[in-house]
């Protein structure tokens, strides 16, 4: 299982991390409304822990701008909001359920797995390009041009995905491990070094795109001059 947890307070979030990995669940963290909205539009999630109240953009927005996209991966909302009123609000805006902090972290448990249970359907697009490259996140299959289409590996799929969306950016090699392993983890940049040259081969196999190395830094997907 696979969820996010949207939470401006980073002890909470980084707290709540720690407490699923126990039960096997992974999570991703991010602080603020916008980032989350973004990994929960990209990333088939099995549920969303989301704070109603956070920076940039609140929880209820998130939930709005997610059901008008068609995404129905279940919500859970955190809040020291407890009135009647804004429970109903919270759950007539498309959130699945509602907690009311303080917590305890056992209901809270037995209500991400209640949630994740649940039969969804995570509809966006599915369909990658990028410099005449295409890639179908559903099959993991890259093409380019008339060459053969090529499978990539879940993690190899992951960085390119990331590649791709942040083309022209330069992504550090922490960043590129948070989104492929998690926050929590203890993977080293040698593993993803490892991913990335695996990668590199399979887009020449297609005479696709390279990735450029920046030195120090990370990795980008180079655009033609």
């Amino acid at each position: 299982m696979r969820i996010l947890i949207v939470e401006d307070e980073v002890k909470l979030a980084e707290a709540l991390v720690r407490l699923v990995a126990e039960e096997q669940i992974q999570a991703d963290a991010v602080f603020d409304g916008e980032e989350g909205l973004h990994l929960a539009m990209t990333v088939p999630y099995d549920a969303i822990v989301l704070d109603r109240m956070l920076p940039g953009m609140n929880g209820l927005e998130i939930v709005v701008q997610l059901r008008q996209q068609g995404i129905t991966t279940p919500i859970l909302l955190l809040t020291a909001r407890d009135s009647v009123s804004d429970r109903v609000e919270g759950l007539n805006t498309g959130a699945d359920d509602y907690l009311v902090k303080p917590f305890a972290t056992e209901e809270l448990l037995a209500r991400i797995h209640a949630l994740a249970r649940r039969p969804t359907e995570f509809v966006t697009d599915h369909l990658l390009e990028f410099e005449g490259l295409r890639f179908d996140l559903l099959t993991r299959m890259i093409e380019f041009g008339d060459a053969d289409s090529v499978a990539l590996s879940p993690k190899e799929s992951q960085i390119l995905e990331m590649l791709i969306r942040h083309a022209g950016q330069v992504l550090t090699r922490q960043q590129l491990i948070d989104h492929v392993w998690g926050y929590e983890t203890d993977v080293l940049e040698g593993v993803l070094d490892t991913y990335v040259h695996h990668l590199r081969r399979r887009l020449q196999s297609v005479q696709g795109p390279l990735i450029q190395t920046v030195r120090g830094v990370g990795y980008t997907l180079k655009k033609t001059e």
